[in-house]
């Protein structure tokens, strides 16, 4: 059996319905998420890895991801070729709710690339069920971005910094990914 050795670049939910939460958007964790994502792709496509485009979608909402408001796309300054997939989740991780695996089984791709947009959310989930399936997993952390979680109650505030510290921390620990950084996997730093 021949082991995969292609490698993907997962986009995970750079899109539209984010920037839309202007008040949160504002208050990102990691102003620079999408020169790195930007970064990233470019790398991928000059070294021939898949670039696999993921969007979150809660249709019947009414909300910023329900499809029906038109926000659920790609930001545009990222233009997905037609050749690249792009699928639409309705779950937390990219596998659940897609035919990711099978995608990615079929183009002989062992190494998954994670970066974008709730880090502790779709993307430390993508990339625990990438490992769970056999993935190896690289996760670009400084190409993620996520907000505050407000204090509630007894449940203390974290702030966006503390909560992408804990993911790689987690992530690399407990053996789902290997953490890495931008400048690490494209030898460039976003501007």
């Amino acid at each position: 059996m021949n082991t995969p050795t292609a490698t993907a670049l997962l986009v995970i939910d750079a899109q539209e319905s984010f920037r839309r939460r202007s008040d949160d958007w504002e208050r990102t964790a990691n102003p620079a998420v999408l020169d790195n994502i930007a970064l990233l792709v470019a790398h991928a496509r000059d070294t021939g890895d898949q670039v696999v485009w993921i969007t979150h979608s809660e249709p019947g909402s009414g909300g910023v991801f329900d499809p029906a408001q038109g926000f659920v796309r790609v930001i545009d300054r990222f233009a997905p070729r037609e050749s690249e997939p792009a699928l639409v989740k309705t779950t937390i991780n990219a596998f659940g709710s897609t035919d990711l695996e099978e995608q990615l089984r079929r183009a002989g791709v062992g190494r998954v690339v994670i970066c974008g947009i709730r880090t502790e959310q779709c993307c430390e989930t993508t990339a625990r069920v990438a490992a769970d399936l056999g993935f190896d997993v690289e996760f670009v952390t400084d190409a993620t971005t996520t907000s505050a979680i407000p204090e509630r109650g007894a449940l203390a505030a974290v702030s966006g910094e503390d909560i992408m510290r804990r993911t790689e921390s987690i992530l690399a620990a407990r053996g789902f990914a290997t953490i890495t950084s931008t400048r690490e996997r494209v030898g460039a730093v976003a501007r």
